[in-house]
């Protein structure tokens, strides 16, 4: 039990860290993913871990958590040394891991995810007694949560808080949390910082993996920024910068992306999209959008704001041909192409980003020049005759990586072996390089990126916007909305519930209308 195990080892003694971690690192074939990181956590405290994609934080986190070994180093809980060699050994620690991605089963409820995540609550629980257990835990932070809703009815904010139960009930006292806000609203974000500050007043630690430099300097006690596997900057978040911050992240100064102040005056330019009354089957087969009205101007990004699951990807999909509308119409340059299919949206200058870049993007097992070749090996000059001209795919490749700063050793190098961000880089690079786009419709384009290769798609946005393309952008980063968009669009179970421009938008509205569909007393 952890519990018992907790006894034992007992609280750190004042002024001693509740985890050590020295001299850690970790290889993995052809990676030094973590090159001898120093790594401490005291009780009490909100840590933030800073760091681009394959920094090494996740990896540090993942050695924490017992899901990796590391190859030398020592790790002590409460002064004592560890051998973490799974999961279950760190949670017997106090140590729990509330992963990006939710492990939750939706057709369950509150209690029985929890009842599955724990074995000690017997081979026939009493549900009475865990449901009234998990509802005091939950009022204690001023939680609305039902221990008998199914999960599958819960908001993102609402998962993330039956995530957090699954580590309490079992004694947690160390939480590691990755990027928690990437899916939360405002209104959302702002309760989960009142609960982590409440757990630290009651001696818990909290390791804040994220990549969103305000919210570390709002939130956190500790600032650990680490580099290409080492820890580059660690000191007391009060003595930090923003500046200081990112620099220390990227090893360079980030300019700003650049965005010129003022809504653009795209009304006196020609609409490239015009969806008219759409409505759209979702998966589970009931309509996913309903009704839909939006127009995409000439030189303007049109943000599409909502909370994840409230219509969006399946608004997308119906405007770039992947999924057949129930009833309204989508018009691209006035021409009626409602239904049609994805090639002939792409002849037409439509140009589509897809949320899940790794899954829906590239073809993993291919090379980099074979998943540029996919999108221009119909058309001259890469093809004549139906046969293919490599020399020409290879070249167009060349230029992409070398345009869009992927970061690979070769063009020939497996697609799968990218992280993220330059997978998200070569799909950009890919689309915009061999085509000229009238209409691009991403999905999304940032999530998960690091700092610098969020910065690098933020300016290529706004270069198509200076190009005169018109810009149509799903993302459920607020900031992200504010800083980019000329006009901002929320969708709300299906519907649009308000459309804003960017000088009349503030983060409060925009949540509350994401949250409750609620137009805030902005006109829609």
């Amino acid at each position: 039990m952890a519990e018992n195990l907790l006894e034992r080892l007992g609280p750190a003694p004042p002024q001693q860290p509740k985890v050590e971690m020295r001299g850690v690192t970790k290889r993995f074939p052809g990676v030094l993913a973590n090159d001898n990181v120093d790594f401490t956590i005291y009780a009490g405290e909100v840590h933030a871990l800073l760091g681009e994609n394959g920094a090494g934080k996740t990896t540090l986190m993942n050695i924490l958590y017992g899901i990796y070994t590391p190859d030398a180093g020592v790790i002590r809980v409460r002064g004592v040394p560890v051998r973490l060699r799974s999961p279950r050994d760190a949670i017997r620690l106090g140590i729990g891991m509330v992963h990006q991605d939710f492990r939750l089963i939706e057709a369950h409820t509150v209690a029985e995810n929890v009842y599955l995540n724990y074995d000690g609550l017997g081979f026939i629980p009493k549900w009475s007694t865990l449901e009234s257990r998990l509802e005091e835990m939950a009022a204690s932070y001023e939680w609305r949560l039902n221990p008998r809703a199914r999960v599958g009815d819960l908001s993102p904010g609402e998962k993330q808080q039956v995530e957090l139960l699954k580590l309490l009930v079992r004694g947690a006292d160390i939480l590691l949390l990755d990027e928690p806000t990437s899916v939360l609203t405002p209104i959302e974000t702002r309760m989960l910082f009142k609960t982590m500050r409440r757990m630290v007043e009651e001696g818990k630690s909290i390791v804040l993996i994220t990549h969103k430099l305000s919210e570390a300097l709002s939130v956190s006690d500790r600032v650990t920024v680490m580099r290409r596997g080492r820890v580059v900057l660690s000191k007391p978040t009060k003595d930090a910068s923003i500046d200081e911050l990112s620099t220390a992240m990227v090893g360079a100064q980030i300019t700003g992306s650049g965005l010129e102040q003022g809504d653009s005056n795209s009304q006196d330019k020609s609409p490239v999209l015009q969806v008219i009354n759409l409505s759209v089957m979702g998966d589970e087969g009931v309509l996913a959008v309903r009704d839909v009205n939006l127009t995409v101007y000439q030189g303007e990004i049109l943000g599409v704001a909502g909370v994840s699951g409230n219509g969006q990807i399946e608004l997308v999909e119906a405007i770039a041909g992947l999924r057949r509308p129930v009833r309204g119409r989508v018009l691209i340059r006035g021409a009626d192409v409602t239904g049609a299919s994805p090639r002939r949206l792409m002849e037409l200058g439509l140009t589509y980003i897809p949320p899940e870049s790794r899954k829906w993007g590239i073809v993993p097992e291919l090379s980099l020049y074979e998943n540029v070749a996919i999108r221009v090996a119909r058309y001259q000059p890469y093809s004549r005759m139906g046969v293919i001209d490599w020399s020409r795919v290879m070249e167009v490749a060349e230029r992409v990586v070398s345009d869009f700063k992927v970061d690979a050793a070769s063009i020939k190098m497996r697609a799968g072996s990218l992280s993220g961000g330059n997978v998200q880089r070569l799909i950009l690079g890919r689309e915009l390089t061999t085509t000229n786009p009238v209409l691009l419709v991403a999905a999304y384009p940032t999530k998960g990126l690091d700092i610098a290769a969020t910065d690098h798609v933020k300016k290529i946005l706004l270069r198509l916007r200076r190009e005169n393309v018109g810009v149509l952008m799903l993302s459920e980063d607020l900031d992200e909305i504010l800083e980019l968009s000329d006009r901002i669009v929320v969708m709300y179970g299906g519907r649009v519930v308000g459309v804003v421009g960017r000088s009349e938008a503030t983060p409060e509205a925009l949540g509350v209308m994401m949250s409750r569909g609620v137009a805030a007393g902005v006109s829609s």
